[in-house]
């Protein structure tokens, strides 16, 4: 039986907005935000979703509850699911980093799979906590459908993974708008 799987990234925040690393951050939505939930929630009212599952952070939790409404579930938070951490770079925005950590962002920007921001995390650790989590949801839901709300660059690594895409390139290769 085939599980159908909504990888959602969630809705803007002002650190979203002015492109500043939130990863670890536990960070609002903005009200533009709560729109974009809102218009998905109706986008999606008439699909027969089974369950919703988001990361722990409040922007996902909020994106999350916001969708799940119409459907009358409550979504469970994942902690596997949480955005990279940015370690020293969190809620910076990305010129003051690019400034402020030129060498270690420009070997970053090389290879986002296996190098880290100093006390942050790598690609490579993301994936390996949401791969599991996901193939996990997917388990417990064989067969029907299901919303995930996270985040976009562990949406991004995690598609990578499953596409049998090359990680080392998922900022490059995929995208995803709040």
């Amino acid at each position: 039986m085939t599980t159908r799987l909504y990888l959602i990234r969630h809705g803007q925040t002002a650190h979203s907005a002015a492109d500043h690393f939130s990863g670890a951050s536990d960070v609002d939505l903005a009200e533009e935000g709560r729109r974009q939930a809102t218009c998905l929630a109706q986008r999606l009212a008439g699909e027969p979703i089974a369950a919703f599952y988001c990361s722990p952070l409040r922007r996902a939790i909020e994106t999350a509850g916001l969708i799940a409404r119409p459907h009358g579930l409550t979504p469970t938070p994942v902690a596997d699911l949480r955005e990279i951490d940015y370690g020293l770079w969190e809620g910076l925005p990305r010129d003051e980093v690019v400034a402020q950590f030129a060498d270690e962002y420009a070997a970053w920007e090389g290879d986002p799979l296996t190098l880290a921001p100093r006390d942050g995390e790598t690609g490579l650790a993301v994936l390996a906590r949401m791969l599991p989590a996901l193939r996990d949801i997917v388990r417990r839901h064989e067969g029907q459908r299901v919303a995930v709300v996270a985040h976009k660059s562990a949406n991004r690594l995690a598609l990578c993974g499953l596409l049998g895409l090359d990680p080392r390139t998922y900022r490059d290769r995929l995208d995803q708008s709040p």
